[in-house]
């Protein structure tokens, strides 16, 4: 039976204060009011396993699970245990822990084809210092990433090429440049257009949507042959896709590897491994040689952080985390799809078949993508306990019964869809204002 949620009393209070204290309301822009209908819950107070609840008590099935940062579930006991053992410790030094090297051994046995790693506690962090890294080995100052592509840092060599730009000079948004993701010959023609320039190409290994055989394999044969390197963005994919992801599951070596979100079960903790020839420049022991500042964190080497990766690791591998990830994530996929058939809306609702996340599209009566119709479904998926954002990320908690409830939830949501649909209008069935996407010229 669905949860009708209740009363959001506290959740509107949160909601008229945050503002005036927090620019944006949160701190990461994803998580932000004007990223969810105004039924979704302004705050969460605590979650178990694949379920959060809000400051009203109203409690929801958790589909992005932290940005999908959540690979095993809230609160995974033998996480908690590890990370209890060593704050009662201290969790930061004058000199680098025990831990450390512990850490990077355990990390680097995963990753054979790299022979370094450098820790960082954001995503942000790993990737500008992968593509500094990338400037300094080559000797060229030009990034090169996907266009169509949604994230990969708050630094300025990506944010000057969003609609977001206001505050980045002009010079420094002239030295990234972009191609399509699924066009390699874009990526050709822009190595052409910038001949000994490119650096390197950043990119995530795979998306919600189907690309060539070898594509990846492609695309670093197309960075080697201009003097470039390539770097893996595995925020998204790692933990998710294999374990410990995508560049184990396609049989590649990319240049450089970035790390983060499920590797540690939403505790801080990311990572950038790399070819030791690449990943040196960054250390102290060239004796002669300019120094490269690469990455510099008090808190990278965080105890507790480096425990909750290690001990998700471990339960990766004794548990087959990704088998039953990608069983969750694949009975969502067919279950919606059956729905999606039974009310004749394949036209109007696409889902991905793609099991380690899966991803929704929501078109209107002209079958047109629609940021209405997707709050349409966002804020019927909530009004019954499901907390959505488009996506399903399935982690080791999620249950069978988690599954039927979705798949009810769904059903619920659709029904009202289709009524929408038919009527070719679906401003009567919204309450509050319409989802945004995050990077907009305008508020």
């Amino acid at each position: 039976m669905l949860r009708k949620i209740g009363k959001m009393t506290e959740s509107d209070k949160y909601r008229n204060q945050i503002h005036g204290l927090i620019p944006g309301g949160s701190h990461t822009y994803s998580k932000g009011d004007d990223q969810f209908p105004s039924v979704a819950p302004a705050a969460i107070s605590h979650g178990l396993g694949s379920q959060v609840w809000d400051l009203d008590g109203n409690q929801f099935l958790d589909c992005s699970m932290g940005l999908t940062s959540v690979s095993l579930g809230h609160a995974y006991e033998p996480v908690l245990e590890a990370v209890r053992k060593e704050i009662l410790k201290g969790v930061n030094f004058q000199r680098p822990s025990y831990l450390e090297r512990e850490m990077a051994e355990k990390f680097l046995s995963l990753v054979p084809c790299h022979q370094m790693i450098k820790f960082a506690k954001n995503g942000s962090t790993t990737t500008t210092a992968a593509v500094k890294l990338a400037r300094s080995f080559t000797g060229r100052e030009l990034i090169a990433f996907p266009g169509d592509h949604p994230f990969y840092s708050y630094d300025d060599w990506f944010i000057g090429k969003t609609a977001c730009n206001k505050g980045i000079p002009e010079h420094i948004q002239n030295m990234t440049v972009t191609y399509n993701s699924l066009d390699l010959k874009t990526l050709e023609d822009l190595f052409a257009k910038y001949p000994q320039k490119i650096s390197c190409v950043i990119a995530e290994p795979e998306k919600n949507h189907p690309q060539p055989e070898n594509y990846i394999q492609q695309l670093i044969d197309i960075c080697h042959k201009h003097g470039a390197l390539y770097i893996m963005d595995e925020m998204v994919t790692g933990f998710k896709t294999d374990f410990p992801g995508s560049l184990k599951k396609m049989n590649v070596v990319p240049d450089m590897t970035t790390w983060g979100k499920g590797i540690a079960n939403g505790f801080s903790f990311c990572a950038l491994t790399g070819k030791k020839e690449i990943m040196e420049l960054g250390g102290i022991k060239n004796t002669g040689q300019e120094k490269v500042f690469l990455i510099s964190s008090t808190h990278g080497g965080e105890t507790h952080a480096m425990a909750a990766c290690i001990a998700t690791i471990n339960e990766f591998q004794k548990h087959n985390v990704i088998k039953h990830n990608h069983k969750t994530g694949q009975q969502i996929i067919d279950k919606c799809i059956a729905l999606v058939l039974k009310y004749n809306l394949q036209n109007f609702i696409e889902v991905s078949n793609t099991s380690w996340l899966a991803a929704f599209s929501f078109k209107d009566s002209q079958q047109a993508l629609s940021a209405e119709y997707r709050t349409l479904a966002m804020q019927e998926m909530t009004k019954n306990g499901v907390l959505f954002q488009g996506i399903f990320a399935p982690c080791f908690s999620h249950t069978e019964a988690d599954v039927k409830y979705f798949e009810m939830a769904f059903e619920h949501m659709i029904q009202t869809y289709k009524i929408a649909i038919e009527a070719k209008s679906v401003s009567k069935y919204l309450i509050g204002e319409v989802v945004k996407p995050v990077f907009r010229k305008i508020l």
